[in-house]
């Protein structure tokens, strides 16, 4: 006697003094494989009866290790018959396929080949000759551009939606199935997620307004606000679809299915590093980034931004918006004049910016240095008007 056949007549032993397990064709349940023949699959799923299933359904060649004695399964409840109950994993995966309408009726996977695009969708082929449709807008949870190249020739699961003419009409849907697993999913990650937990997610898709990600069968919005510490326009420059990322879960609201995602607090915030290094006083050259009716934003490093008030602007010329002297995108020389780096904010001014005040004085200073050298005789620039009209021209930028 072989160790798994020695395996399964413990296991029949064992299950002599158990209650019978009533179990509904279609209902799913999780078995413990005890023995292993060249046919069929015994498994213990925990009363009375033997499972039974077919072989066949668990050799592919994409698992890298082959199930084995001790390893447990999700199988389905096809019927009893001999006194052995039958499952299956999904039907077609093996050589019975005479269950379809008993698979449509209670709800079990079918595993289907797509052989062609006809109209409207796809040609699925079940157990290797039973034609069954699919529907475009069923054979996943996202719209695909190049339908063909994503689903044709390979292998999926399904589920049967209509069984019609014994079989001679048969729609299938693999985003019902996949639908399933997600609510699955998303009932697990509702009893772990908080608010504030950060995981590594996947991109599914990008729009103007965000990008959604994929964090394990869910996906969450990331806002382009949250995209990054800086200003982003086109989020499509800074990340792709399928393209992996780390986010932090910003809020969560079960009850409208809409989790708020960010990457931007995953990052190192630039005012951390780039603050540190600006001090009042300092000219550096920054990028108009905004402009608004009160002044201009400009960025000096990446994610950190500086406000020019209009006031400062004009050379001393009164304007009405920032548009009037200056563009976005425009390279400008500025000097640092205030930083709060609790409420994270930079005044700015252009460097050659020179205050109401600091004008007084230097008119001041000049109208006595004319009074000097007139009382001593000196050879003089002009008449104090003369030096008046060239100051009030160095203020209009004439």
């Amino acid at each position: 006697m072989t160790e798994d056949s020695s395996s399964f007549a413990e296991l029949f032993q064992a299950t002599e003094s158990r209650p019978v397990r009533r179990l509904k064709p279609g209902q799913k349940i999780t078995a413990t494989i005890v023995g292993i023949s060249e046919e069929s699959v015994f498994i213990d799923t925990g009363g009375k009866s033997e499972g039974i299933l077919d072989a066949s359904e668990l050799k592919s060649d994409e698992q890298d290790q082959a199930p084995a004695v001790g390893d447990k399964i999700e199988v389905y409840f096809l019927k009893a018959k001999g006194g052995a109950q039958l499952f299956t994993i999904s039907i077609g995966s093996g050589k019975n396929t005479e269950h379809l309408e008993e698979a449509c009726r209670s709800g079990i996977p079918v595993e289907g080949f797509v052989k062609e695009e006809i109209k409207g969708g796809f040609e699925i082929t079940l157990g290797g000759s039973i034609r069954a449709f699919c529907p475009y807008s069923q054979m996943g949870l996202r719209r695909v551009e190049d339908a063909a190249a994503e689903y044709l020739g390979k292998h999926l699961n399904f589920l049967i939606t209509r069984f019609e003419e014994n079989g001679r009409n048969i729609v299938v849907s693999a985003r019902e199935l996949l639908e399933l697993e997600r609510k699955k999913l998303r009932d697990s990650l509702k009893e772990t997620l908080s608010e504030g937990d950060t995981l590594n997610g996947t991109i599914t898709s990008i729009r103007d307004f965000g990008a959604f990600v994929d964090i394990g069968g869910v996906d969450g919005l990331v806002p382009i606000s949250e995209i990054g510490w800086s200003k982003v326009e086109n989020i499509g420059d800074y990340y792709s679809v399928d393209q992996s990322v780390s986010v932090m879960v910003k809020k969560l609201d079960w009850d409208n299915n809409r989790i708020t995602l960010s990457i931007k607090e995953t990052l190192t915030d630039p005012w951390e590093e780039t603050a540190a290094q600006l001090s009042s006083g300092q000219i550096i050259t920054g990028k108009v980034a905004r402009l608004a009716q009160f002044g201009a934003f400009v960025t000096l490093e990446a994610g950190v931004d500086g406000l020019i008030h209009i006031s400062k602007l004009g050379k001393g010329r009164r304007i009405n918006h920032p548009r009037e002297v200056l563009e976005e995108g425009q390279e400008i020389e500025v000097q640092i004049e205030s930083i709060d780096t609790a409420e994270k904010r930079i005044s700015l001014a252009p460097s050659d910016y020179i205050s109401p005040e600091e004008d007084q004085k230097s008119e001041d200073k000049l109208v006595k240095n004319f009074q000097k050298t007139s009382r001593e005789g000196k050879a003089t620039l002009g008449t104090l008007g003369d030096l008046l009209q060239k100051k009030l021209a160095e203020k209009s930028g004439k």
